[in-house]
């Protein structure tokens, strides 16, 4: 598979996704739902998200890095993807329950950050 195959396959899929998630929030009650209305709910936007922010960060590297690897590349503004979703999704679930305080913000960003700096430092060794 090449990049332009990836790429496509990605923006499609994050397109479905948007659409899933668009049709979930008018359509689905979260009063009346089960907790698989809010599973779906929360999965459908964590995928779209990372297809999103891959979008993003690849088209912003390869733009700016022209000297790496695009496989490379892909490799990272996954990666990265998936930290900053997980970000994203996490604060909005502290938000539901009602238990996001500055203080729970600070300690996902620093277990983000420190899983994203573990991922680097073992990059480097290998």
């Amino acid at each position: 598979m090449n990049l332009k195959q990836l790429l496509l396959i990605i923006l499609v899929a994050t397109i479905v996704c948007w659409l899933i998630w668009f049709w979930i929030l008018f359509n689905i009650d979260p009063t009346l739902s089960s907790l698989y209305g809010l599973l779906i709910f929360y999965l459908s936007l964590f995928l779209s998200l990372i297809g999103t922010f891959f979008l993003i960060s690849f088209s912003w590297r390869k733009i700016f890095s022209r000297a790496s690897l695009e496989y490379k590349l892909v490799g990272t503004s996954f990666r990265q993807s998936i930290f900053l979703a997980f970000l994203v999704i996490g604060v909005l679930f502290l938000q539901s329950q009602n238990y996001l305080t500055l203080l729970n913000m600070v300690f996902l960003i620093v277990f983000v950050t420190i899983i994203e700096f573990f991922f680097i430092k073992t990059k480097r060794v290998i």
